[in-house]
């Protein structure tokens, strides 16, 4: 049985939900640079968020927020074309089935809002995101799409809803 709770994300959880992308980023290694760690966004994801064909959710167990993931409109492209965004677990939320009901949670959002695609951009070596995500139906791009500003990122992946 899960103990987890996947929810919208409110004011309160700005500061635990930067903490723990942060905390996921250093522990894959991840540049500073080019990725999500320097987002400013990351400090205020819930003003971020608000806005319109945006949303961000949170999973939270006992109180403590153990990940997160984004829908947005793609910077720079149509309409259409949404981005799944900072989607990152904690140690202790994976292999339990989170990503999946997140990335099912985050699709659902997206088809609701009428966009077409979704886009995301990952990094070689997060291979069980990458698992993750083929096994929802994202296929591999050759370059990159809109302009998210993460050029550290060199994988990119596209599925359609």
């Amino acid at each position: 049985m899960n103990s987890f709770t996947i929810r919208e994300i409110q004011p309160v959880d700005n500061q635990q939900v930067a903490k723990l992308i942060r905390e996921v980023l250093i522990e894959m290694g991840v540049p500073k640079v080019g990725t999500a760690y320097e987002d400013t966004a990351l400090d205020e994801m819930y003003e971020t968020y608000d806005n319109p064909r945006m949303q961000y959710f949170v999973v939270e167990e006992e109180g403590k927020l153990i990940g997160g993931c984004g829908i947005a409109p793609l910077a720079g492209e149509e309409t259409a074309v949404c981005e799944l965004q900072k989607m990152y677990f904690l140690p202790e939320a994976r292999g339990r089935g989170v990503g999946a009901k997140m990335m099912n949670t985050c699709l659902e959002y997206a088809k609701s809002e009428n966009f077409k695609s979704c886009y995301l951009e990952t990094l070689p070596y997060m291979e069980s995101a990458r698992k993750l995500y083929a096994r929802t139906g994202f296929k591999s791009l050759d370059k990159p799409m809109g302009d998210t500003g993460h050029y550290s990122c060199t994988m990119w992946m596209i599925k359609d809803l």
